[in-house]
C-alpha cells in the first residue's frame, strides 16, 4: 500500500463525497482524482451495473481496509500513470526536429519507469478507456499514445486548469490519433502552395543574387498552413484577418497569401524610386498590405499584413490594437469575426519582453481580441546565436504558459502535420476565444540574410542543412509513394509558376517607379494627407452652448439611486458649481467637454493607460465607483444624443505593449480619438521604440496616417527626475516635415480645442501633449464657457496684460513655466516684461510669432525661458528653428538628470531660473 499512502492522510468522508461526485459527474472532479477513480473501477471485478454507488460495496472501506492491492489493479494504475506521462511529457520525445538531434530528457517514457515491462505488452488493460478507446493490450495503448503525442506533433496542454478545456483538447487530438487525414484534392492543394513557396524563393535567389530578402527556406510549410487557415476560418464566419510578422518569409507571404503583385516586389528589389515625393518608403521586407480575397467557396474577406520596423516583436501589439478597433467598430458583439495572426521568430519570441506584455493583455477587458493564433517560424538560430544560448526556457514558446495557452510543436518538414496543427489552433481559438501557439520547427537555409555566411558560427549545422531536402520535395515523395501524383507533377507546377514570375519580372522592369499602397486605405476614405501649411491652418473647433450644457449635465450629476463616498460627491458637485455658477472651468472639466462634444458629433473616444479612469493626479474621474458594490459608473455615457462610444480602460503596468496596441487601434479607426496617457511624462521612455519607429515616422516610411494622442504629464514641482520631465527635447528632435503635432497648453479651453481639432481636420497626425500636474487644481488655470463655445485652438498667446509701448523684454515660454514667470513678474512689479506663450511647438507657428514680435517696437531683449535644464526642454529646438531674434536663455544649468531629488535644491534652482528671466546681465 506504500504507493497509496496518500489516502491515509485524508478523512474517509472526503473519499466518500468525492467518489459520489465522480459517479454523478466524472468531469466535475479534478483530473488526477478522476483518473484514480477510473482506474479503480476498471481494475475491480465486483462492479455492479445496476447500482454504481455499490460497485465494490463501500469504496472507502474497501480501499482503507485493504492490506494489499491486487497485482492487476496495481498494473492498471501503472498504465494510468503511463498515459498521464505521455500527456504531460510526450512533447519532449517527439520527431519534430528536422535538422537537430533531439535533446534527451529524464525520466523518459520507458516502461520500466512505470513498473511495467515487455511482458505486459499483450495484457489487456481497462485503463485504455481513459483514452476513449475500448479495453486493449498495452502494446495497442502505446501505439495509440505514440501516434498522438510523439510523432511530428508534440502537444503541451496539461498545465491548463479547466478540466473541460483539457477534455476538449484530448478529444480533439484523439481524433485520427492526432494524424492528418486529408483528401487527395486537399493534399494536392498543400503541395501546390508548397511549390509556390519554394519556387518563389528559388526565383529570387537566382535573379537577385546576394540581396537581402530574409528567405523562408526551411519554413515553407507555413504558406499552405496560412492558406488553409484563412479558408477554413472564413468558413467558420471570420470576415477579417489581421496579421503581423517580422522579416523572415514576409515577401513570400505577401506574394503567395496576400496576392501582392510580384511586379511590385521586383520593382522594390530593383531599388527604383517611389511615385510620390512626400514619403521616403522602407525596405521591401518591412512593408505591409491590405487586400480583399475571395475564398474557394466564394466568400470575400479582408486580409491585412501590418508594416513593421526591424524591432521584431513590436508589431504584435500593433495588430492586437488593429484587431480590437475592427471588432469594436464592426463586430462589437462577436469578436470571433476578426482573427489576429502573429508570426514570430524563435529568438524574438523568447528574447523580446514585449511578448510578455502582449500575452498579459490578451484577457483584459480593454485589450482582449478573442484569441490570437501565434505561429513561430523556428529557425533554431537567432542571427548567429544558437538556440541553447537564446533562452533559459525549454521552449521558445514557454511564454504561452502565462495564460495557460496550448502549444503545438510541429516538424516543419511534415507539411500535413503543419496544416493539421493550424486547424487545431483555429478550432481552439473559435471554441474558447483564447490564444494558441504553433511552434514550427524548421531551419534557416542561408545566413541571417542572403549575404551572410552561416558556417562562420554553425559549421556542423549547415553541413546538415546543405544536404537537406526542402519540404516540397519531401512531401512530393510522400504523395508519389501514395499514388496521389506522378513523377512529373511537381515539375509541371514549378515550370508554370516560374513562367508567371518571368513575365512579371519583364513587365516590372518596364516601369520607372515603385508604387507603395497605403495600408488599410478603406478605413481612411475621406481623409487626405497634409503638409505643414495645412497643419497650421485654423480649424473651427467651437461647440454650441446648449451642447456644452448637455455634456455638463451628464458629467456633473451622480445617479440618485446609488451610494458614493463623500469625496466623490464633492468633486462632482464642484464640477456642477464651476459650470453652472462660477463659470470657471478647470482642466478636467475642459477635458470632459471635449470628449462629450465629440461623442455628440458621432466620434468615438478611447483612452487607456495606467490609472486613466481616475487619473494619476485624481483629476479626471471619468469612472466613479459605487461605494457598497464598486459598480463602475461612466458619467459621460448618460449624455443624451450621444452618437459615439466612450471607452476608457486602466491598463496593465505596461507602456511598450499598451502604446503599441493603441497605435494600432488609431491606425484602424481614424474616427476614434485614441489617447494613451503616461502615468508621468518620461514613463513614455518605456515605449520609446513605438514612438521612434511608428509614431514619428510611420507616415514617412509606410504612407500611413495615424491620429494617436499621447498625454504626458510634465512640470517641475520638486518630485525628482522621473516625475518632472516628459522629455520635451526628445520629441522635438523627432519632428520634421509634417510628421506630428507637439503641444504644451496653458488653459483648459485651449486643451479642449486641441483635442477637438484632432478629429475635426480632414487628416490625421500623431499629437503629443505635455499635460500639467500642479496646474490641474491651480485657481489661475481656468477658462470661461465662452472660450469653449467660440474660437479654435491657439498656437500662441500674446500678452494682453501689458502696455506694448513700455515693453523692452520679450519672454517666450511654454506650459507651466508661464504661470511661474507671471507670478514672479507680479512680485517684482515689472511692467517692461511681456510673456509670450507658445502652445504648439511643432509645427512652430513662425508667422504668428513674427507678428507678435512686431507689436513690441521697443523690445531689445528676447528671452527663451524654460524650467528644464539648458540641455533639455525646447531651447535647442528653438535655436535651430526660430532665427527671427537672438535668444537669451533663462533656465537651469546643464544636468545629467532632468531634476534633483531634493525639494529644497529644486526650489533653489527654480528660483535661479526665474531670476535669469528678469536680469538682462546674466546669461545661461
Amino acid at each position: 500500500m506504500d504507493r497509496f499512502s496518500f489516502l491515509n492522510a485524508a478523512h474517509t468522508d472526503f473519499f466518500e463525497q468525492l467518489y459520489d461526485q465522480y459517479i454523478e459527474n466524472p468531469d466535475s472532479v479534478e483530473p488526477s482524482w478522476r483518473g484514480f477513480f477510473q482506474g479503480f473501477d476498471f481494475g475491480t471485478t465486483t462492479y455492479n451495473e445496476e447500482n454504481p454507488k455499490n460497485r465494490i460495496g463501500n469504496f472507502t472501506s474497501e480501499i482503507m481496509e485493504s492490506t494489499s492491492v491486487s497485482e492487476k489493479l496495481q498494473k492498471e494504475f501503472n498504465v494510468i500513470n503511463l498515459i498521464n506521462a505521455y500527456r504531460n511529457r510526450g512533447h519532449l520525445f517527439t520527431k519534430t526536429n528536422p535538422v537537430h538531434k533531439r535533446r534527451t530528457y529524464t525520466p523518459n517514457l520507458d516502461l520500466g519507469n512505470f513498473e511495467l515491462s515487455n511482458a505486459d505488452l499483450t495484457t489487456v488493460f481497462d485503463a485504455a478507456r481513459i483514452l476513449k478507446i475500448p479495453s486493449c493490450t498495452l502494446q495497442e495503448i502505446l501505439t495509440h499514445l505514440n501516434k498522438i503525442y510523439c510523432q511530428s506533433i508534440g502537444v503541451e496542454y496539461m498545465y491548463i486548469r479547466k478540466p473541460e478545456d483539457i477534455q476538449w483538447i484530448q478529444n480533439k487530438i484523439g481524433q485520427n490519433d492526432n494524424q492528418p487525414n486529408f483528401s487527395q484534392v486537399e493534399k494536392k492543394a498543400i503541395l501546390n502552395k508548397l511549390n509556390q513557396a519554394v519556387s518563389f524563393e528559388n526565383f529570387l535567389h537566382t535573379k537577385y543574387v546576394g540581396q537581402k530578402r530574409f528567405s523562408l527556406e526551411g519554413g515553407e510549410s507555413i504558406i499552405p498552413a496560412l492558406d488553409v487557415l484563412i479558408e477554413k476560418a472564413a468558413e467558420k464566419g471570420v470576415e477579417q484577418f489581421v496579421m503581423g510578422m517580422a522579416h523572415r518569409g514576409r515577401l513570400n507571404v505577401l506574394a503567395n497569401i496576400f496576392g501582392k503583385s510580384t511586379q511590385d516586389i521586383f520593382g522594390e528589389f530593383d531599388g527604383k524610386d517611389y511615385n510620390q515625393d512626400d514619403f521616403d518608403g522602407d525596405v521591401k521586407y518591412h512593408l505591409g498590405l491590405t487586400a480583399e480575397k475571395t475564398t474557394q467557396t466564394g466568400k470575400k474577406i479582408n486580409i491585412n499584413l501590418a508594416p513593421n520596423p526591424s524591432h521584431l516583436e513590436t508589431v504584435g501589439a500593433v495588430i492586437e490594437g488593429i484587431t480590437r478597433a475592427k471588432q469594436d467598430r464592426h463586430f462589437p458583439n462577436d469578436f470571433s469575426k476578426v482573427l489576429p495572426i502573429a508570426v514570430h521568430g524563435d529568438a524574438a519570441i523568447a528574447g523580446q519582453g514585449i511578448l510578455y506584455e502582449i500575452i498579459q493583455m490578451s484577457q483584459l477587458d480593454g485589450y482582449k481580441t478573442g484569441g490570437t493564433i501565434h505561429i513561430v517560424i523556428n529557425n533554431q538560430v537567432g542571427f548567429t546565436t544558437n538556440y541553447l544560448d537564446a533562452r533559459s526556457s525549454t521552449y521558445c514558446t514557454d511564454v504561452a504558459k502565462v495564460t495557460l495557452s496550448p502549444v503545438l510543436h510541429v516538424n516543419a518538414d511534415d507539411a500535413e502535420a503543419v496544416v493539421h496543427s493550424i486547424l487545431f489552433a483555429l478550432d481552439f481559438r473559435m471554441e474558447f476565444g483564447r490564444d494558441v501557439f504553433i511552434d514550427l520547427l524548421g531551419y534557416r537555409k542561408y545566413g541571417h540574410n542572403e549575404g551572410d555566411e552561416p558556417r562562420f558560427t554553425q559549421p556542423l549545422l549547415y553541413k546538415v542543412i546543405a544536404k537537406h531536402k526542402n519540404p516540397r520535395d519531401i512531401y512530393a515523395e510522400k504523395l508519389l509513394e501514395e499514388g496521389v501524383i506522378d513523377a512529373n507533377y511537381v515539375k509541371g507546377l514549378e515550370i508554370e509558376y516560374k513562367a508567371k514570375l518571368e513575365v512579371n519580372l519583364e513587365e516590372s522592369r518596364k516601369k520607372e517607379v515603385t508604387i507603395i499602397t497605403p495600408f488599410m486605405q478603406n478605413e481612411w476614405k475621406g481623409l487626405s494627407k497634409a503638409d505643414m501649411a495645412q497643419m497650421l491652418k485654423k480649424v473651427d473647433t467651437s461647440y454650441y452652448k446648449e451642447g456644452l450644457t448637455a455634456v455638463a449635465n451628464a458629467v456633473c450629476n451622480l445617479p440618485e439611486d446609488k451610494k458614493f463616498i463623500n469625496k466623490t460627491r464633492k468633486l462632482i458637485n464642484d464640477r456642477k458649481t464651476m459650470f453652472f455658477e462660477t463659470n470657471k472651468l478647470d482642466w478636467a472639466m475642459g477635458e470632459h467637454l471635449a470628449y462629450g462634444s465629440l461623442l455628440k458629433e458621432g466620434f468615438d473616444v478611447r483612452i487607456s493607460g495606467q490609472d486613466v479612469e481616475r487619473g494619476t493626479f485624481s483629476h479626471r474621474h471619468a469612472v466613479v465607483k459605487v461605494e457598497d458594490s464598486e459598480e463602475e459608473v461612466i458619467l459621460v455615457n448618460n449624455l443624451e444624443g450621444k452618437k459615439g462610444n466612450f471607452y476608457i480602460y486602466n491598463s496593465l503596468l505596461s507602456e511598450y505593449g499598451v502604446l503599441g496596441f493603441d497605435y494600432g487601434y488609431a491606425l484602424a479607426s481614424p474616427n476614434t480619438l485614441t489617447i494613451w496617457e503616461a502615468q508621468f511624462g518620461d514613463f513614455s521612455n518605456g515605449a520609446q521604440i513605438v514612438i521612434d519607429q511608428y509614431i514619428s515616422c510611420g507616415e514617412d516610411k509606410w504612407n500611413n496616417q495615424n491620429g494617436i494622442v499621447l498625454l504626458l504629464p510634465h512640470g517641475y514641482e520638486g518630485q525628482g527626475a522621473e516625475h518632472s520631465s516628459g522629455r520635451i527635447e526628445r520629441y522635438l528632435q523627432l519632428c520634421a516635415r509634417q510628421n506630428m503635432y507637439i503641444a504644451n497648453c496653458t488653459t483648459p479651453a485651449n486643451f479642449f480645442h486641441l483635442l477637438r481639432r484632432q478629429m475635426k481636420t480632414t487628416f490625421r497626425k500623431p499629437l503629443i501633449v505635455f499635460t500639467p500636474k500642479s496646474l490641474l487644481r491651480d485657481p489661475r488655470v481656468v477658462s470661461p464657457i465662452e472660450d469653449f463655445e467660440n474660437g479654435n485652438f491657439k498656437e500662441t498667446f500674446d500678452d494682453e496684460t501689458v502696455n506694448k509701448e513700455e515693453v523692452t523684454s520679450l519672454v517666450f515660454c511654454t506650459g507651466k513655466f508661464y504661470y511661474d514667470i507671471t507670478s514672479e513678474r507680479e512680485t517684482n512689479g515689472r511692467k517692461d516684461v511681456a510673456i509670450i506663450r507658445i502652445e504648439q511647438l511643432f509645427p512652430l507657428p513662425v508667422e504668428q510669432l513674427k507678428a507678435i514680435i512686431a507689436k513690441y517696437p521697443k523690445a531689445d531683449d528676447y528671452v527663451w525661458a524654460q524650467e528644464e535644464p539648458k540641455n533639455m526642454g525646447a531651447y535647442g529646438y528653438m535655436l535651430m528653428n526660430f532665427n527671427l531674434v537672438k535668444f537669451r536663455l533663462a533656465s537651469l544649468r546643464v544636468f545629467a538628470a532632468s531634476a534633483s531629488g531634493s525639494s529644497t535644491r529644486s526650489k533653489r534652482r527654480h528660483a535661479e531660473a526665474l531670476k535669469f528671466v528678469f536680469d538682462k546681465n546674466i546669461s545661461r
